[in-house]
Formats: C-alpha cells, structure tokens, sequence
C-alpha cells in the first residue's frame, strides 16, 4: 500500500477547495466537467487534435491534449454490473447499509445522492469548557478500542466503542419489505466502566439525518424539544419516517428521563457537520429529574426554527439532542412507507422486545454461518482465537462504504521526466462500493489493498465481491487505467493532503484484485462466471494497460513508473504504485530498472485471464494471452533477467550501489552521501518481500532449484524470519529499519505485514502438497509460520483490542494506525488455512 504520502492530515476543506480549483477550468480540462460521455470525449479528443494542428501547434502539445482528453474519458467496454445494481429496486437488502466507515456509527443509501444517518456523543462535564464531540474515527482522539463485534455485511451489525470510562454499544438491524429498502432500526447503549458509581456520567447523544439535495423532512416536535418523529420523501425511498424513542434502562423497557435539544439548518456539507454542531453547542441548560438534583449540560438550540436556510437543493441537516445519566439505551427506527403497507406493519415496530429478539436471532444465525464457514473451533482454535476471526470479518464488511465523487487526474504526457506541464482534470464522476484499510486513517478505497480485502469478503458472501469488483472496473477509463487511491466526495477529500488529491495516469498499483478473481475462477459458482463473462473486457483492458505502460527496458522484463526522483534528502527515492513505498530499489531512478516484484505480478496476470479466456471462449484473448502466460512463467527468462548469482536469490536490476547513506550536514540537516564504488548497473541487493516474489505468487516449479535457496533465506533469522512472522526487509541489509529522510521513518524496511505473509503462507501451503524435494521443508515451515503470525496477532488484539497496519520484528507490537481491519483481516483465513 502506497501509504508513504498518506501518512500526512490536512486541515479539513483543503481538498476541497483543491477540487475547486481544478473544475474551474484549465489546459487539462476545457469542458468543465473532467469527462463526459464516453464517445462524446473520444470524439472531442480527436477534435482537439485537428485543431491544434490547424493552429499550428505541434505534434507534442496536440498528442498531449489528447492524452489528456483519454485520461478522464471512462472506458468504453460494457459494465461488469447490471444497470442500477446499487439502487433499492434492483438490490433491496444491499440499499441501506453502514457505508460511512470515517464514522463511529452512521447509514447511507448507496445512492449518489444519499440520505445519511450518524451518531454523535459528548460526556457532559467530564472536562472544563466545550465537551469533546465524538463523531468520526480519529487515529488520535483517545477513543478505543473500538470496532465490530458482529457484522454479516448485510442486514445486522453489532460495535463495541470505549472512550474513557464510557462503554457503547451500537447494534442495527434491517428488515426486508416493500420497493425501497426495507425498514432498520438502531440501538445505541452506553455503560459506565468506572469503579464508582456514586458520580454517573451525564451524557449527550446525537442523532442526525441530512440530506443531500430536493428531500423533505418535515419533523414533529413534542413538549420541551423532543422529536415525536420525522416524516419525509425521497424519490429513492418514497414515503418514510425516523421515530426516535425515550430512553430505557438498558436491557429493560423502564423509561428514564432525558433532556432533549434539537436543531434544523441547511446542510453545510458532510466535511463540516461535526463543526457545525461544535459551534452551536454554546448554551447552558438544567438536567432535571423528578427527585434528582440539577446538572448543567452544554445544548443545542431548542426551537425548531430552520436556521442558516440555504439555497434550493442544498440539502438539509436535522439533529436531535438526547442528554441523561448513564447507563441506558435509546433506539431509532426508520419504517419505509412501501414496507409498512406492503406487511410490515402488521409485524409491528422494530423497537424493545421485537428488536432484541432480532438483534440475538442475528447474532445466533453470525455465529453458525461463522464456523460452518471457516471452521475454526474444528481445526482446535481456542474460543479467544474464533472470536478474533469474527472480529476480524466483522470490521472488514462493517469497514465498506459507498463513495461518490470527481477524482483529480493528471495525463500521462508519454515521455518520462518531461518537462511539458498540464493541469489535473476532474475525472467523470463515478460511484464506488469498497472496503477500506483502516476507518481512522485510511476511510477510502485503495486498489492494491482492496484484492486482499476482497479474498476474506469473497469466503463469506461472493456477492459482495462481485458488486466490489464490479464498481472498481467501473473505474476504468479509455487507457484501461484505474487510478490506485480513490478520494471521492467531500468527506474524503477534506481527510487527504491538497498535494496528494492528484493520481497519475501514468502510476501503475499492483493487481491484486486477480487474486479474488482466480479464487472466482477455481470455485465454478455459476454466478461468480457469469460476472467474470460480463467483467472480461475490463479486466483485459486494465491487464493491457499495466503490460503495456510498465514494460521495462528489454522484453519480458517490467518497470513501476513514478518512482521519487533523487534527492539530496533521500536515503533511496521511494516506488510508492508498488505499494511497498520505501523498500529499497536501484539506489539511483533510472530507465534501466527491471523490478522483480512487477514481472510476478505481470505473469499472474496473464495466468490468470488467460485461463478466464480459455474457459469463457473468448478465443483472441485466449491466443494473445496464453502466449504471454507461457514466456512469463518461463523459468529461464525469469532467471536471465532476474536471478542474481552473486546474491544466491532473484533480485531487482539497476544503476545502483550500496554505498549510500544519510549524514547530518548543517544546516541542511541530515542528506545522502554516496561513496565507492559508484552506481553501475547492477542487481540490486535489497533482501526482503520483492526477493520472495516468485515464490510468493507461486511462479516456481516444485523442482525448481531455486526454490530451496528461497526457503532457505526465508527461513534464516539472520535475514527475513522472526518469531512474529516473515520481515519485509532483511534484518541483515544496511537498509534495515533504517530512515529514508530526517522525518519518514521506516516502512517496508523490516515491520511484518500480514498481506505478505498470508501469500508467504499460501505459497508454502501449496509447495508442501506438492511432490518434490521440498515438499517436507515447505510444509515445516507453513506450520512454524502459521503459529507465529496467528500467535502475534492474538496476543496483541488481547493487549489492545485493535488489528494493526504492521507488527514489530523485534517484539511483535503493533505498529502504524489501528484499527486496521484491511488486509490484517487475512489473519482469520490464515486460522481457516484457505489460502
């Protein structure tokens, strides 16, 4: 994962008005809009080409105007999704989801023009002046452990969120019914954990419901600001109400009393909903039970006066403050108009009695569908261990989320380093359904990552997978490209750095969404191939694309482009399209490069559609394909344009040297010093994940004599094995856990990643079933590997209650953001053993 550039914050609306900027216009971008119909674009493309040269511009600048119209023109292959797959008629129980994952506790309907629901809490008192508000997941804001317990991915959901002494739980469920979605309902409870309880906490919830456009909400307020309910109308969901319920003791219904405040406005967009109420959070009111003393509590307004009244179809944002002492708990219920009259009402509302019953009936059904699924109490894992893979599952699919939004693209100007410059263009606007890494950090979709994601999502319901895959070959624009970081919407964009909003055409990203594809392949479900039938033309688009963009220097071999020009700052430039950021390459960036790690994933590629065109008939794919499947998993070419006889294992190629190192030199601080011998072309002697490549992705035959030497270095403490699971870097490189400039720490230079491990493990999974003569030897060490990754990751998860980015080879800690419930969730399938 490209994460060296994400590791930065911006102050929130930066992005956006970054994107501000680019769609006013520019040379990238004449029209506006960063797009617009396929054929209308291509077609103006061409255009802009005539009269260029009409004009008498030359060759360069008319070829880059048209690089730069291809760039935000989306691909003209057929969807791999039917039309309207995300809307309420087409997919009913997929509408209404919790697909906010940058917050605690929210819904959305995956629609470009959604309506929204969120919590927000705030501990009365606990601290001098403004209570802090607690919405979004923050890496920093002392909240946690948090994360789901329970979550199918589906209809039912079940967190666990401490912030101090303050326990919540937040449960959903859906019930099917009617045209438009269904009816849901909440139920939020918040506990002390403190030792005393003679100072119970006063808490305030909020709960809020925004619209983003020509809805209608029309609330009904009761005595001393409490809603009765809120009544509205969409053109997606037709007729619907929110009803909000007094608060109960929890587990009973006895009623407890609450203080209600409640305020209307325009919705001042997504990025800016938790300021908003920070802002009118600034009068006092009395919390006063029958027979309790006052308390004073920070509130909202109380009269329901629509205030800031923005334009037409600006949206509206209603909120509605609950303030009372803990513990208790307080349901929301949403009843679809189509629903109700189609039968629900006569089940009766989805609230107390009814609601627990489905909540543990949900919870049941989780946990049967869980080991009739993975099987792990019958492979002899303790029931602490069952409970991480739930957790692990659980805050993958409760990690999905629906974004929609313009990305920033800048073209491919065709010739590397070229100093002809052109703005960023708003690329189409286009929706997207996909996990993310990480809720606090990393709350958007990542290709590389998203693979990975994917092979956990795909055991537990392959429906979701192909709705995933189907929206990221959405993505594909008239190249084949898809861009490796997906920031759409406003939310998104105010969380990432303006500098960093801009992908480029020409940046590649590992394509790990084969992976689930190939697992696709070898199940023979009917449904998942009828998906690939449809998918096909995008895949080979997107598999064009990398072959032909990433073509090295001499025939079969590959190189990432975008690698960080030469600094004097930099200890090694960084290849952030690999996704393995500062692992360490060529020490000087030049065209000569041939990377290992590329070629591997090149030849799976082309092994994997070219077996999907063989079995789908399409027979000129299939004859293009196969032939190059065939080279790329020739163990001759590989060994002649990457085995390095002087280092015994297969390495990266380039103008390099190991004699590179950072030294202070004021005032500049701390620069790189290159001594002897020089640069020259060289393997590269970088020991680590890319060196395991060909074995990691299983291009190496059982007989291999190779493969002996990979295991061996594999195996070797000294080099990449600790007892916390496999190193990314040698423990013996001059580049170990070293910095790559004053302020970037190490990355991809040592920590233990779980993404690498678990293909590590498939790979020594496989070669231990097969016969040869390290059959032994690679089954030894799957099991040695297996028990060391499942054990530190457990013992952590015990420690802190998160998954992490990466774990520490030294101790096993975990290291980077949490929770990171990504691709460290493939710890359940490495429990499973299904690789």
């Amino acid at each position: 994962m490209a994460r060296g550039e994400r590791r930065r914050r911006a102050v929130p609306g930066d992005g956006a008005r970054t994107m501000e900027r680019a769609a006013q216009g520019g040379p990238g971008r004449r029209d506006g809009r960063g797009g617009g119909a396929r054929g209308a674009a291509g077609g103006a493309a061409l255009t802009v080409v005539v009269l260029s040269l009409a004009l008498g511009l030359t060759g360069r600048w008319a070829l880059a105007w048209y690089r730069a119209r291809r760039a935000v023109t989306l691909h003209s292959a057929p969807p791999a999704l039917p039309p309207d797959s995300s809307s309420a008629g087409v997919a009913p129980d997929l509408f209404w989801g919790t697909y906010r994952p940058h917050v605690y506790f929210g819904m959305k309907t995956r629609s470009p023009k959604p309506l929204l629901t969120g919590l927000m809490w705030a501990q009365q008192g606990a601290t001098p002046g403004t209570p802090k508000l607690r919405h979004t997941c923050e890496q920093g804001d002392g909240v946690g452990p948090f994360g789901w317990e329970f979550h199918d991915g589906l209809s039912f959901g079940r967190q666990h969120i401490q912030d101090g002494a303050l326990r919540l739980t937040t449960e959903f469920v859906k019930r099917p019914g009617g045209q438009h979605g269904g009816d849901w309902s909440w139920r939020v409870t918040v506990e002390s954990q403190a030792s005393s309880t003679s100072a119970l906490p006063l808490v305030s919830l909020f709960f809020y419901v925004v619209t983003d456009g020509q809805e209608v909400l029309l609330p009904e307020v009761g005595s001393k600001g409490q809603l009765k309910f809120i009544s509205g109308h969409t053109s997606e969901l037709g007729d619907f109400r929110f009803i909000l319920l007094p608060p109960t003791s929890p587990g009973n219904t006895a009623q407890k009393y609450g203080s209600y405040n409640i305020f209307w406005s325009s919705n001042p967009g997504l990025a800016l909903l938790t300021e908003m109420v920070k802002s009118r959070l600034n009068s006092w009111f009395q919390h006063r039970p029958p027979g309790a003393s006052p308390e004073r509590y920070l509130g909202l307004p109380r009269s329901l006066k629509w205030e800031d009244r923005g334009p037409s179809g600006q949206g509206q944002f209603l909120i509605q403050q609950v303030t009372l002492k803990v513990p208790f708990s307080v349901e929301l219920v949403f009843e679809s108009g189509s629903a109700w009259a189609g039968g629900n009402q006569a089940l009766g509302q989805l609230a107390g009695g009814l609601l627990t019953q489905a909540l543990e009936s949900h919870a049941a059904a989780f946990r049967e569908r869980f080991e009739k699924t993975f099987r792990l109490k019958e492979k002899g894992l303790s029931p602490g261990e069952q409970a991480l893979g739930q957790v692990a599952l659980s805050g993958l699919l409760g990690g999905i989320g629906y974004f929609y939004g313009q990305g920033l693209v800048l073209a491919d100007m065709g010739v590397e380093g070229s100093e002809q410059k052109i703005d960023p263009a708003l690329f189409p606007p286009v929706p997207l359904f996909s996990g993310v890494p990480s809720r606090s950090f990393f709350p958007r979709g990542f290709l590389w990552d998203e693979g990975f994601h994917q092979l956990v999502v795909q055991r537990w319901e392959p429906r979701l997978t192909r709705e995933v895959l189907g929206h990221w070959l959405g993505l594909l624009n008239a190249d084949g490209w898809i861009g490796r970081e997906q920031i759409l919407g406003d939310e998104a964009q105010a969380r990432v750095p303006p500098e960093f909003l801009v992908q480029r055409v020409a940046h590649a990203n590992p394509p790990s969404l084969l992976l689930p594809v190939a697992h696709m392949l070898e199940g023979g479900d009917p449904a998942d191939l009828a998906f690939l039938r449809r998918a096909f033309p995008r895949l080979h688009a997107w598999f064009s694309w990398l072959h032909q963009s990433q073509a090295g220097p001499v025939p079969l071999s590959y190189r990432w482009r975008g690698r960080d020009v030469a600094l004097a700052t930099l200890l090694n430039p960084k290849t952030l399209p690999s996704g393995l950021d500062d692992y360490p390459r060529a020490s000087h960036p030049s065209a000569t490069e041939r990377h290992l790690d590329l070629r591997c994933w090149v030849a799976l590629g082309a092994r994997v559609l070219s077996r999907l065109a063989k079995q789908l008939g399409e027979v000129d794919a299939a004859a293009e394909l196969g032939p190059l499947a065939a080279s790329l998993e020739a163990e001759e070419s590989l060994d002649e344009l990457h085995w390095a006889p002087e280092l015994g294992v297969f390495a990266d190629f380039g103008n390099h040297t190991k004699a590179v190192q950072l030294k202070p030199r004021p005032p500049q601080g701390l620069v790189r010093v290159v001594g002897q011998p020089p640069p020259h072309l060289q393997y590269v002697d970088a020991l680590g994940y890319v060196t395991l490549f060909p074995l990691l992705l299983r291009l190496l035959d059982p007989n291999s004599p190779h493969l002996g030497p990979l295991l061996d270095v594999l195996a070797d403490s000294r080099h990449l094995w600790s007892p916390f699971g496999l190193r990314s870097l040698a423990a013996s490189s001059p580049f170990y856990g070293q910095h790559n400039s004053e302020h970037d720490p190490p990355y991809w230079r040592g920590a233990v990643w779980l993404n690498v491990n678990y293909l590590a493990l498939g790979a020594l999974h496989y070669y231990g079933h097969l016969e040869g003569p390290h059959q032994a030897q690679a089954a030894k060490l799957h099991s040695e590997l297996r028990a060391n990754v499942v054990g530190n990751v457990w013992r952590q998860y015990q420690a802190t209650g998160f998954l992490w980015e990466q774990y520490s080879d030294r101790d096993g800690r975990g290291m980077g953001c949490r929770p990171f419930h990504g691709w460290t969730s493939l710890v359940l399938l490495v429990m499973a053993e299904d690789y």
